[in-house]
């Protein structure tokens, strides 16, 4: 007889490793973090944890795999509210993509070191569609009701979205440079980053159409606790 599985107990088993996980990467950091210390957290057994995954880096990126999830159940609200015009949208949908990182900042700090490492290009080249994959949609959505609102004439929404998304992707990795550049240092550059933003804001609105400070991408209040010493927004 063929053995039956149960998929939501398969599911929260495999949650109760990423959860271990995404705590002893705020605590332990990705070097420092092993197999063993996850199977002990949970409470598991050797087999156990082999069973879900194969390596500590795929660990990893299904974490990573998570959190894309968790961005777009995020942004998702804003996406597909209807009583909101497309501007405020685009508005809200930025900044509560800057929100949902900020309350995450020791775990994506930790993360940030693994993601910008030469040895995970190629982890790096595999998530960044599945991530697309999930904003992009949400984000034509939004893109479609600014239009049909007559506030920017973007001919191809679902194309001008991957646009878009892709542009985001490339300015997290400036900014993670720079942030980790800052750790190595200890010199926060954080006019350099502002300046970066300032860059990339710019871009998009051209993009998209709309005239200059329609939108803010990222909010300085957000932006300012990455640059500075243990996170202080002052």
């Amino acid at each position: 007889m063929a053995r039956t599985v149960d998929e939501k107990a398969h599911a929260q088993r495999r949650a109760r490793f990423l959860d271990a996980a995404e705590n002893l990467l705020r605590t332990k950091g990705y070097e420092r973090m092993s197999v063993h210390d996850v199977w002990s957290e949970v409470g598991a057994s050797k087999g156990a944890f082999y069973h879900y995954f194969d390596s500590k880096q795929a660990l990893v990126e299904a974490v990573m795999e998570r959190m894309a999830d968790q961005i777009a159940t995020a942004l998702a609200p804003v996406a597909t509210d209807p009583d909101l015009p497309g501007l405020e949208k685009l508005r809200r949908f930025f900044g509560a993509l800057g929100r949902w990182k900020g309350r995450r900042r020791d775990l994506l700090l930790a993360l940030l070191r693994v993601w910008q490492s030469d040895d995970n290009a190629v982890v790096r080249q595999k998530l960044r569609p599945g991530i697309a994959d999930r904003v992009a949609p949400l984000l034509a959505a939004v893109l479609r009701r600014a239009r049909d609102d007559g506030e920017t004439a973007v001919p191809y929404p679902e194309q001008t979205a991957r646009v878009v998304v892709s542009l985001i992707q490339d300015l997290n990795d400036r900014l993670g440079d720079m942030v980790l550049s800052f750790d190595e240092t200890g010199r926060p550059d954080l006019p350099a980053a502002q300046e970066t933003v300032a860059a990339y804001t710019c871009a998009l609105e051209r993009i998209l159409g709309l005239p200059a400070e329609s939108i803010v991408l990222v909010d300085p209040a957000v932006l300012r606790p990455w640059f500075t010493p243990n996170g202080d927004e002052t």
